[in-house]
């Protein structure tokens, strides 16, 4: 009778113990759970295809008759002052709609792409920045829902101006781009509008397009036609778009692998949404180009800053940065995996002051292929390359380009 009674208090006392340690790994558990709750999992962005169709502003809906009068004047060079450069000079579609120059050479320059350079006897400064595409600008400023506004689109590496409508007036004002030194910039509008309505075809073109005014060359209307071009020039086709909207072979295991591992290494925080930009201002200590320049060039507010760039259609749009120092998608992503470690190629930056999620960036070298393959996969070459034979103006299209 004593021994059961022994054995019985055994078993209750190992069974008190089994639930006391069954409780406490539940209460672990739950513990846990509630401690994973709270810390969210960290944001590395999102990518997405871009929609088959832009948007235009409701005061600039596109027509044909706008669209094609905007080619004409986007490839003559009677929009500039000294009648030598043409938008095209900079952004020609043999190019990707950009150049192929670290700095763009405007007035007073010669020769093609990467051949340009100024003529012997020459005071005119090389473009402050690199020549960013203009292909897919029409969804300038999409956010990763792909949401945007055409009438309030970021322009420029410093996002100074609002909308291609005066995007497209910026470099005709701009002494080293399209004004040179012959005319000042408060005369430079009027006198392209004086000189266009003096070429009877633009007057007819300008008619037809603009068909319920009375005067219709009108700098405002200069605007509308070549942002009406301008929004045109759209590449949303790419494999990794085509693979996006549910085309599981349109992109190579590879491909697939590189995209995850562009996510993962943080690229995605600002190379985000459709455009794989998020259209915001960072600091990244990347480096200057002051040796041409003959000055600094301190960014956006005067803080080192600059716009994300689109990452769509690289191939045609080397050299990259805002300086154009980079010009391979190697060095591009072996700056990024420096990025931390090393000191920044920009002396003027300190660490620091580098973007907070700049910091967040790991790029490994064993990644950089894979990466690469990935970007190549948002190329899509079947843009508008068309180029007039002729222009109104009787001048060389694109300007002194040979």
């Amino acid at each position: 009778m004593r021994r059961t009674v022994i054995v019985a208090l055994i078993v209750v006392i190992a069974l008190g113990v089994f639930f006391i340690q069954a409780c406490q790994q539940q209460d672990t558990k739950k513990k846990k759970q509630a401690s994973a709750k709270k810390e969210k999992p960290l944001d590395l962005g999102t990518i997405d295809a871009l929609p088959a169709s832009y948007k235009s502003p409701e005061f600039n809906q596109p027509t044909e008759e706008k669209i094609q009068l905007g080619r004409l004047l986007f490839f003559d060079p009677i929009l500039s002052g000294n009648k030598d450069v043409a938008c095209a000079t900079c952004h020609h579609p043999e190019f990707g709609y950009t150049d192929m120059q670290d700095l763009p050479i405007g007035v007073n320059g010669v020769g093609f792409g990467s051949k340009r350079q100024f003529k012997q006897s020459n005071d005119i400064p090389f473009t402050k920045r690199n020549a960013p595409t203009l292909i897919n600008t029409a969804f300038n400023g999409m956010d990763e829902k792909g949401d945007y506004s055409p009438e309030a689109a970021p322009m420029f590496w410093d996002s100074r101006v609002r909308s291609l409508e005066l995007q497209s007036l910026q470099p005709i004002k701009q002494l080293e781009e399209m004004r040179g030194r012959q005319i000042e910039e408060h005369d430079i509008l009027p006198t392209v509008v004086k000189r266009l309505k003096a070429i009877p075809e633009y007057q007819k073109l300008f008619k037809a397009a603009f068909t319920e005014e009375e005067e219709p060359i009108t700098e405002t209307n200069l605007a509308k036609a070549i942002a009406s071009f301008e929004r045109t020039l759209v590449a949303n086709n790419s494999r990794f778009d085509q693979f996006m909207r549910g085309d599981a072979n349109a992109l190579t295991t590879s491909e697939k692998e590189g995209m995850q591992l562009f996510i993962e290494s943080g690229c995605a925080l600002c190379h985000n949404g459709p455009m794989l930009s998020d259209f915001k201002m960072h600091v990244l200590g990347a480096a200057e180009n002051e040796e041409k320049l003959g000055f600094l060039d301190s960014g956006f507010n005067n803080t080192f800053a600059y716009r994300t760039p689109t990452l769509r259609n690289l191939r045609y749009t080397a050299p990259y940065m805002h300086s154009g120092k980079l010009k391979t998608l190697d060095q591009v992503m072996t700056f990024y995996e420096d990025l931390n470690g090393k000191p920044l190629p920009n002396s003027h930056v300190s660490k620091d002051q580098l973007d907070s999620l700049a910091i967040k960036i790991t790029v490994e070298f064993k990644s950089i292929p894979r990466i690469i393959e990935f970007l190549n996969a948002l190329n899509d070459d079947k843009f508008d390359r068309t180029i007039p034979e002729s222009v109104p103006s009787g001048l060389s299209v694109a300007g002194n380009i040979k």
